[in-house]
């Protein structure tokens, strides 16, 4: 089925409203809150992009790894479902998109092992479908099979916003959207090997995400460009909501700041009964407002800002009635160091800080009540003298573009997964309250 017809198809099932309800161990959305089996769903999470890659490559290590995680009460995972082969000097390798219609089976049979795993630990998984980002192929490569689109890796050349630029063409390809879309579909349909559901089928997959971080653009707004990401969002959505009627979708944006820094763009692109909750993601380094290097002077108003922007989406949430999930956050080591064996006190007071804000706001029944910490590396370790990683290192939390090691959240940091352990039992305890 082609874009426009599969698009239209799925359109007139939301509007019909012929999506059934999901049967029992499906999450859903009810009056603003997650639901699971009747009871109110709040959770505290990891993003754990490498599961996949790591249940193909050393499954020994990954039950180990959700064992603890499952232990510390940490028992939702962000996972990168579909890369795409790319020759980006610092993309992962190999991708389970090989070229358009050929996929990597025995990456495929990994995802297909971590859902197995999860479910007998009473897991669930969120799976993002694309990246905005170079570092797993991403939307950038889909333009280079389908287009003559200038490919910029801004790993080597520094041309961020040049990058940005080219990748919102994706939204603009209709090759790129038509081979998306087939992607999606073949994953959606896959028979899991060990288990015999198919993707579809399996409640241990709480939600698609469309991307990771997708954004209309550089840091040039332009109407029409918005117009288009706009678009791509509430067609996407509904595209693969038909697809799997089971599963939420969303949209893995990072809220208002990954929309140009503009809240009605934010709120535009998920007014739509296609997306079932929002997303935001919160980086005070990399959006200039904490330096570890200067903790003492930055770090207050880093926690003032984290807070006005947490609110400013808790209003968006409440204004469309849906819930809201913090997906992506974190703080690099104290002094920016990359060793598991540095201390963590800035980062551990950084998610105390956060995990109020959510404590707080789920208590008094506001729409914020799940999070995923970036990231989990648990038994993984960096053997570069340079914290690079090369094809055959051990997956880290920490993708390929960054020094591996830089926001990880290892075995042995114990007072960090004490503090998300606390939190995860602090919610437990509020019930349906």
């Amino acid at each position: 089925m082609k874009i426009k017809q599969l698009l239209a198809f799925a359109t007139g099932l939301l509007l019909a409203g012929k999506l059934l309800a999901s049967p029992a161990g499906f999450v859903r959305v009810e009056d603003g809150q997650f639901t699971l089996d009747g009871d109110t769903y709040r959770y505290a999470g990891a993003n754990y992009w490498h599961g996949g890659y790591l249940a193909a490559t050393d499954p020994e290590r990954l039950a180990r790894e959700l064992d603890l995680l499952r232990d510390r009460g940490i028992v939702n995972l962000r996972v990168l479902a579909l890369s795409e082969d790319s020759t980006q000097s610092r993309s992962v390798s190999p991708a389970v998109i090989r070229a358009p219609g050929k996929f990597d089976e025995p990456l495929q049979q990994g995802l297909d092992r971590l859902l197995v795993e999860l479910r007998k630990r009473d897991m669930k998984a969120v799976l993002y479908l694309t990246n905005f980002w170079q570092w797993s192929g991403g939307m950038t490569q889909y333009l280079a099979w389908h287009t003559d689109t200038e490919i910029i890796d801004p790993d080597e050349s520094g041309r961020w916003d040049a990058y940005m630029d080219s990748a919102s063409d994706f939204y603009r390809c209709d090759p790129c959207q038509d081979q998306y879309l087939s992607a999606v579909r073949t994953l959606t349909e896959r028979e899991n090997t060990i288990s015999g559901l198919h993707y579809r089928d399996d409640p241990t997959i709480m939600a698609w995400q469309l991307a990771n971080e997708p954004r209309p653009g550089g840091a040039t707004f332009r109407p029409q460009h918005a117009r288009d990401y706009i678009d791509w969002v509430h067609d996407s959505a509904a595209a693969i909501g038909a697809m799997a009627p089971k599963q939420l979708v969303s949209s893995g944006s990072e809220g208002v700041f990954g929309s140009q820094e503009r809240r009605s763009l934010y709120i535009r692109a998920h007014d739509t009964p296609a997306i079932d909750y929002l997303t935001v993601h919160l980086w005070i380094k990399n959006w200039g407002w904490f330096d570890i290097h200067n903790p003492e002077k930055t770090f207050p108003d880093a926690l003032e800002k984290s807070r006005d922007y947490l609110q400013q989406h808790i209003e968006v949430a409440g204004e469309l009635d849906k819930p809201l999930v913090l997906e992506e956050f974190g703080v690099e080591r104290d002094g920016g160091s990359f060793s598991p064996q540095s201390s963590t006190d800035y980062r551990d007071s950084f998610l105390r800080e956060v995990y109020g804000v959510i404590e707080h706001n789920s208590r008094n029944g506001g729409p914020l009540v799940g999070s995923n910490i970036w990231t989990f590396g648990g038994y993984g370790r960096s053997d570069s003298e340079d914290y690079l990683w090369r094809p055959g290192d051990d997956f880290i939390g920490d993708p390929p573009q960054e020094p591996q090691g830089l926001n990880s959240v290892f075995d042995t940091d114990t007072e960090t997964l004490g503090i998300i352990q606390a939190h995860a039992q602090t919610l437990g305890a509020l019930g349906d309250n």
